[in-house]
């Protein structure tokens, strides 16, 4: 291990960063006149991530004895305390991040601001310390970084009883510390020259071309003089940057061929330089290269499945790039970094053997690719052609998770997801969470009717986790609800899919108090099934109920069970007497039951005991009723509906 001129040894992770070491070590010391809130910045690459996670290392107790603390500059390691809450944000959003951070600290609220009131009455402050706000959200462009520093980090800044530690973009960090008090809050830019570690870079280059360390033996590197006048020089190049360093290392060792060690003019300033010259110093154009990531550049989640590289890229270059694929590794490696998915991750990948995932090393090349581009919304067009023609058959059950999952990040970027929002298929099977953050995006004005139904219902999908049966429960009742009976009817005719009921009708009245199946007889014919409904005096179409004299007077509205159109005229002259309810023996001999919580119901096979449907819904039961036959009268505070309950597998609706 390098000792420092000082005789202490660097942090084993970091290996520099003394100065932003220490003001974060006094951070944690909570020494009198030390700033509550910290902002951890800079630019991308800057290194602010491994910084952080470095002293995180310090933070907790049991890694922390693992590293050689005696050995190290004591300004630089904060006292033993409990660990801090470090609600990651990685892929979550920002309501997602401040209930982690609840759970954390196992409050007791029920909504945002409960969760702020209670963290302001705890009797000891809460320490919490955010990384990665770059990479919130399920969706790369919908603007969560931003929603997560509005919504959650600057309120917890104004919390007094909190101190808070956040790494968060430069363009974030100044709103982060807008407002707060002066000595509140101190801004750590690393790029800055009072936090620049330009020592720390050389060091890093120096040890990454070690071969003690995982270098190739290379003339340059087996040498002890030739790497260090390298890394000195790799280090001197990158300016500020930790990022540009592990690029050029990366590309002098997978390439070493024809590198002249000695010609500075092959070590890159910047991310963007870093990419061309490595192409030139390969014999390619630049722009190959740029095409090759560009599909990285502008994917979404963990990467894009290898399978589709090829496909992908040449729709961006709109030319076939299937062959400069073939041998791009060594073109595109010191850029791209693959991560193995195994079979369950990928639902049965490539010969059910899993697959591979490709995704840009850090996200500042991804920013370098897409500043390159000449039109993003175009590319993205491109990308979302091409995901869609690998769509087999058309059929959103037989996508590749990526693609189904995944596609409306690309079109949103493109401008045209609610062109994509018309086909119940892709509601039903893509992942709720990354579909329902892209159409939020989206201005209210520019949804169509099929788009608004899936958001009202996004909440009770991700809530429930339901699998693609279950979406498709609630999704065709919501259909139902909303005056889109057509989706409902293709949700059952086009899926293939067994729901465990289909939405007869439903019917948009608030107060509904109570529910109750019946029948009514007829001169000719059998008697015909309706559905009896409480409502409040003065409902349209309904029958006064009660003394006219007293004012607690009510309603109830009588309509056909199956259909609402059965009754024909006869309801203008219903005799409300002649309504019959199924006896208690009728109940005890249907084959299916009903039970009731307080936000649930429950309807189940008398026979086996399996619960054949689990309805929950957005709006709490008012009332509930099941016929004989298995129709599933109910009320919410939206209104009422019936449903007939299939009497075979489990089901959730709303």
């Amino acid at each position: 291990m390098t000792v420092s001129a000082d005789g202490y040894a660097p942090h084993p992770y970091i290996g520099g960063r003394l100065a932003a070491l220490r003001a974060l070590t006094a951070w944690r010391t909570q020494r009198p006149g030390e700033p509550r809130v910290v902002v951890l910045t800079g630019s991308s690459g800057s290194g602010r991530s491994r910084l952080l996670t470095g002293f995180l290392m310090l933070c907790e107790p049991e890694y922390r004895k693992r590293l050689p603390l005696d050995e190290m500059d004591p300004s630089t390691v904060p006292p033993e305390l409990p660990a801090p809450a470090v609600p990651a944000p990685d892929g979550l959003t920002a309501a997602q991040v401040l209930w982690l951070l609840a759970d954390h600290y196992k409050l007791n609220a029920t909504s945002t601001e409960g969760v702020y009131a209670e963290l302001a009455a705890l009797d000891e402050p809460a320490t919490v310390v955010v990384p990665d706000v770059d990479r919130a959200g399920p969706v790369r462009t919908a603007g969560e970084p931003a929603r997560l520093v509005h919504e959650v980090l600057s309120p917890l800044a104004a919390t007094e009883t909190v101190r808070l530690l956040a790494e968060v973009p430069r363009p974030l960090a100044a709103e982060l510390a807008e407002g707060l008090p002066p000595g509140t809050v101190r801004i750590i830019d690393l790029d800055e020259p009072e936090w620049a570690d330009p020592e720390g870079l050389v060091l890093h280059a120096q040890a990454a071309l070690n071969p003690e360390f995982g270098a190739p033996e290379l003339p340059f590197t087996v040498d002890p003089a030739a790497r260090l006048a390298l890394g000195a020089a790799v280090g001197r190049r990158a300016g500020t940057s930790p990022l540009v360093v592990q690029l050029a290392v990366n590309c002098i060792l997978m390439a070493p061929e024809g590198f002249d060690p000695a010609d500075e003019r092959h070590l890159p300033t910047s991310v963007g330089e870093a990419l061309d010259l490595h192409a030139r110093r390969l014999g390619a154009d630049p722009q190959t290269l740029r095409f090759l990531l560009a599909p990285l550049a502008l994917a979404e989640a963990d990467g894009i499945p290898v399978h589709l590289w090829a496909q992908l890229a040449s729709a961006v270059a709109g030319q076939d790039m299937s062959q400069a694929i073939a041998g791009g590794m060594l073109l595109a490696g010191p850029f791209v970094q693959p991560e193995e998915q195994d079979a369950d991750a990928a639902e049965g990948g490539p010969e059910d053997g899993g697959r591979t995932l490709l995704r840009l090393l850090h996200p500042a090349v991804g920013e370098e690719i897409r500043a390159g581009l000449p039109n993003v919304a175009v590319a993205q067009t491109q990308i979302a052609m091409a995901l869609l023609e690998a769509v087999p058959e058309q059929d959103w059950s037989k996508a590749d998770p990526y693609v189904r999952d995944h596609i409306a990040g690309h079109t949103l970027e493109a401008g045209l997801l609610p062109q994509l929002l018309t086909d119940p298929a892709l509601f039903v099977h893509a992942d709720p969470v990354p579909l329902r953050t892209a159409i939020e995006a989206v201005p209210a004005e520019g949804l169509g009717a099929p788009a608004r139904t899936y958001l009202r219902t996004a909440p009770l999908l991700t809530r429930t986790q339901a699998p693609t049966t279950l979406r498709a429960a609630l999704l065709e009742t919501a259909f139902v609800e909303d005056g889109l009976p057509e989706y409902a009817e293709a949700i059952h005719q086009r899926l293939g899919l067994e729901l465990p009921w289909q939405t007869l009708w439903s019917l948009s009245l608030p107060g509904v108090s109570a529910v109750t199946v019946g029948s009514l007889p007829r001169a000719e014919g059998p008697a015909v099934p309706v559905a009896v409904l409480a409502v409040p005096a003065g409902t349209p179409g309904a029958h006064p109920v009660g003394d006219p004299r007293e004012g607690s007077r009510s309603a109830v509205l009588v309509r056909g069970l199956v259909r609402p159109e059965d009754l024909g005229d006869t309801d203008t002259a219903l005799d409300l007497a002649q309504v019959l309810r199924p006896s208690e023996e009728e109940r005890a001999a249907a084959p299916l039951g009903l039970s009731r919580g307080a936000d649930y119901l429950r309807v189940w096979d008398r026979t086996s005991q399996e619960v054949v449907a689990a309805l929950i819904s957005d709006t709490p039961f008012t009332a509930a009723d099941l016929s004989p036959d298995g129709i599933l009268l109910l009320a919410t505070g939206r209104g009422a509906k019936a449903l007939r309950i299939r009497a075979a597998g489990a089901g959730i609706a709303s």
